[in-house]
């Protein structure tokens, strides 16, 4: 997106073509982030840097539209700006060359990007490390340098790149080609790695993409969201400007989960540092969709160009069901949210030392859902009442930083 918030001007845009993407020059952390009090140990990144493509792009998670979740493979030009397969004809031309479906393409690649540019946007493409994609359409293995070359000339900006039909070929030799072809092409492509975490990319996807998937495809539902956010969650050691895990998409808005459910699906996608691509019918949200997809608070959260994965830090109650997950932001402040993975509601409690915070400090709470301060002057820990399924997020700051404000 070429801005690090939602608003009306861009839901607009979202409405029209479908698609956006953040992408701008890393001026962020390149180090380990190392405080020198025990915070470290809680937030631990003493894995990022270690692997770090360092190609100029992605100094905060990618933000976006993606076509699969809601349709499939049933688009066309007018209602698709990032392509998730099912955008090119079943075979390719007799010079080897992709062909995009010319029934739903009738324009060209080429002019739908330039159409996308002239709104100041980014456009996104699909392929896959192997003989073909996952809805057979050709894939770009052993093509990687005339496929770069093709999406390149089209105007491509963002590159989704997943793993079906590989030819039991380890995925550490599969992908790297892609990224040297695009690299050699001399334009700068976001290169979106989905691996579906089978051989932990997380461990070594850095040097070779912008963000790697850690799990499989999400569903439409409570227990594929949790699940997915536990094991992206094993992974933020290894997260930061430049290389992010990616959990999949968003499922906002696409009717399986409770409004309480999506609000803790965005939140915690938000303070996972998690690319944040919605995947429902943008042209058709209902008002609650709409509120949490720009709660541009939240958004803000994962912009933060600290960059630093938050992480669950506690549970508590029957099962580990009471959760506190968080996370440091820039100026001293903590993202926090209060997690009720339950089936009743519940009292969470916070405390300083579980989150890593000073204990002789006081702290300003920010509820980002409701845009208020609940408490001024919070003093070694923050309890709220948290309803089943519910997710609330705070911003934690010094307390004189909310009066100076």
């Amino acid at each position: 997106m070429a801005n690090s918030t939602f608003n009306s001007v861009t839901a607009c845009r979202i409405t029209l073509i479908l698609y956006v993407l953040y992408i701008t020059i890393v001026t962020a952390r390149v180090l380990p982030y190392t405080p020198e009090n025990s915070i470290a140990a809680i937030y631990d990144t003493s894995k990022y840097g270690v692997l770090q493509l360092g190609n100029g792009l992605a100094s905060t998670p990618q933000m976006g539209w993606n076509s699969w979740n809601y349709f499939r493979c049933d688009f066309d030009e007018k209602v698709i700006k990032e392509i998730d397969d099912c955008w090119s004809e079943p075979d390719r031309d007799a010079e080897g060359k992709m062909v995009p479906d010319l029934k739903a393409f009738p324009s060209g690649l080429k002019s739908l990007a330039d159409y996308v540019h002239s709104k100041g946007l980014k456009l996104g493409i699909y392929s896959d490390a192997g003989l073909y994609t996952c809805q057979s359409r050709p894939g770009s293995l052993k093509h990687e340098l005339d496929d770069a070359a093709l999406f390149a000339s089209w105007g491509i900006d963002y590159l989704k790149y997943d793993n079906c039909f590989n030819l039991g070929i380890e995925p550490q030799e599969r992908f790297p080609p892609m990224r040297d072809a695009l690299n050699a092409t001399g334009r700068a492509v976001f290169y979106s790695l989905c691996e579906w975490g089978v051989n932990d990319p997380a461990l070594w996807a850095g040097k070779i993409g912008n963000s790697w998937r850690t799990t499989d495809d999400i569903i439409d539902s409570w227990e594929s969201m949790t699940t997915i956010a536990d094991i992206n969650d094993k992974w933020a050691a290894y997260a930061g400007p430049g290389g992010w895990n990616d959990p999949d998409m968003l499922e906002v808005g696409n009717g399986g989960m409770t409004y309480e459910e999506y609000q803790a699906h965005f939140s915690i996608w938000a303070l996972m540092k998690a690319p944040l691509l919605v995947g429902c019918d943008v042209r058709n949200m209902t008002a609650e969709t709409y509120e949490i997809l720009t709660n541009e608070e939240a958004i803000a959260v994962n912009q933060d160009p600290l960059g630093v994965q938050g992480r669950k830090v506690d549970t508590q109650g029957p099962d580990g069901c009471y959760q506190i997950w968080a996370g440091p932001l820039t100026g001293q402040r903590f993202v926090v949210a209060l997690w009720n993975r339950c089936s009743e509601r519940a009292t969470i409690t916070a405390k300083w030392d579980t989150i890593g915070l000073e204990s002789s400090t006081s702290y300003s709470v920010k509820d980002l859902w409701k845009h208020d301060y609940v408490s001024l002057n919070s003093m070694t820990s923050f309890s709220a009442e948290i309803e089943s399924h519910a997710c609330k997020m705070y911003i934690f700051a010094p307390a004189g930083a909310a009066s100076a404000a």
